[in-house]
């Protein structure tokens, strides 16, 4: 049985399938949310570092944001479950404007609110993809989720190959001050306008009563595949807790300026935009299993340059060979998990639920990650230990690929 009405035309695994207009207007609204935040979202790490060189203190940052995110997202899976997740939504892209809106006001300051910031910032990212994911599997169905998947992963590609560019360009050419005001003023306009287009999305109707700890009673039972799944998720996030701010700041340290990072931020969704575009076009669900594996390899493979020299040219390496195999590997796990969901009645009846325990799992593993990284930065910031965190925290989706194996075939989906 089918959930979700996203498939004008259904596939067979070759044909090919059509996204409908509510998929295509949820893309636009994840298109303009991403660019407002890769505006402005990448160089805020960079904006606080330039105030105090200090990796503990970025990191307590992120890390505020993993703890809110996990907390409001659990909290936040009643009101879209009971009552109108598309209101949840628009706070969650009003909360962003009032982020950067803070951000703006408190000028230098900022790096003495880190954990305030973190906190804002971690509402507005739960309440936003809590709704999107239960909106993105209820007009999305098996056939259509890996061509979702991978237009929006094309979308945010664009959004972080042309946005971080243009926002290198305004601070290298306006100076710091300027540079930064305006990023963050536009940045606001664009949440702005996504707030408008999310109008445009149906309303969707009540699901039902929220279970509370219904995901924990799902890990407690011995041959539940959450208990899996959800340890796929935390791995999943054990990397994206720490690259996902890291990198971006490694290159500022290795070039001294916004615009190199904004140039590396071009490059490699460049390469990203092509790749996701490929794989959204190409991969079909009996070939998530060893593409994926294929991709991990390769992800953790364009790590080992960096212990030669931290460099922008071993950076950039990394980041294009990221760029590259990443979609083999975010593609399938994000749609396996989906299919999963919606592989009965039942399942799907209690998705609130489960988009909650996913994403727990995966802000469990960020936390974990960026905990990782305070311990280590704490004792030492030698290159040669920072490139053997990097490679430990990059090889985690090993973990997510050995977990998820069992479901990564259509069939075994089905049979999940």
């Amino acid at each position: 049985m089918r959930h979700g009405g996203g498939a004008e035309e259904s596939g067979d695994g070759s044909a090919p399938v059509k996204l409908s207009a509510q998929c295509r207007l949820l893309l636009l609204v994840n298109g303009l949310f991403a660019t407002a935040n890769s505006l402005s979202g990448t160089f805020v790490n960079v904006y606080l570092w330039k105030v105090k060189n200090d990796y503990s203190m970025i990191a307590m940052f992120n890390l505020s944001h993993h703890i809110t995110m996990a907390l409001v997202f659990w909290l936040a899976g009643k009101w879209i479950k009971e009552h109108n997740k598309m209101n949840a939504l628009r706070t969650g892209v009003a909360v962003s404007a009032v982020f950067y809106s803070v951000v703006l006001l408190l000028g230098t300051s900022a790096v003495n609110y880190v954990v305030g910031l973190g906190l804002i910032q971690g509402i507005s990212s739960a309440l936003f993809w809590c709704a999107f994911n239960v909106i993105y599997f209820e007009v999305t169905e098996r056939d259509t989720r890996d061509k979702f998947n991978g237009y929006a992963g094309l979308l945010t590609s664009a959004a972080g190959m042309a946005a971080p560019w243009i926002s290198g360009v305004l601070i290298t050419g306006m100076g710091d001050s300027a540079g930064y005001r305006l990023i963050f003023s536009i940045s606001l306009a664009i949440f702005l306008v996504a707030t408008v287009c999310s109008f445009f999305l149906k309303k969707r109707k009540p699901l039902g009563r929220y279970q509370w700890f219904y995901g924990v009673s799902m890990i407690r039972q011995k041959k539940n595949p959450w208990r899996k799944i959800g340890a796929a998720m935390i791995a999943q996030g054990i990397r994206e807790g720490v690259f996902g701010f890291l990198i971006g700041l490694l290159v500022f340290i290795a070039t001294g300026n916004e615009l190199k990072l904004g140039n590396y931020a071009l490059i490699t969704s460049a390469i990203g935009l092509v790749s996701f575009m490929l794989a959204g076009r190409l991969l079909r669900p009996k070939f998530r299993k060893w593409a994926m594996l294929c991709g991990i390899i390769g992800m953790i493979l364009v790590i080992l340059p960096l212990f030669g020299e931290v460099s922008y040219r071993t950076l950039l390496i990394f980041g294009i060979g990221t760029a590259l195999f990443i979609p083999l590997y975010s593609i399938p796990t994000t749609s396996v998990v989906f299919d999963i969901i919606g592989k009965n009645q039942e399942s799907a009846a209690q998705m609130v639920e489960y988009i909650v325990l996913r994403e727990l799992g995966l802000n469990f593993g960020r936390i974990t990650g960026v905990l990782v990284f305070i311990a280590v930065v704490t004792q030492t910031t030698d290159p040669k230990m920072m490139n053997w965190l990097l490679l430990g925290v990059g090889s985690s989706p090993l973990i997510v690929w050995l977990l998820l194996s069992r479901w990564l075939r259509q069939a075994g989906v089905r049979d999940a």
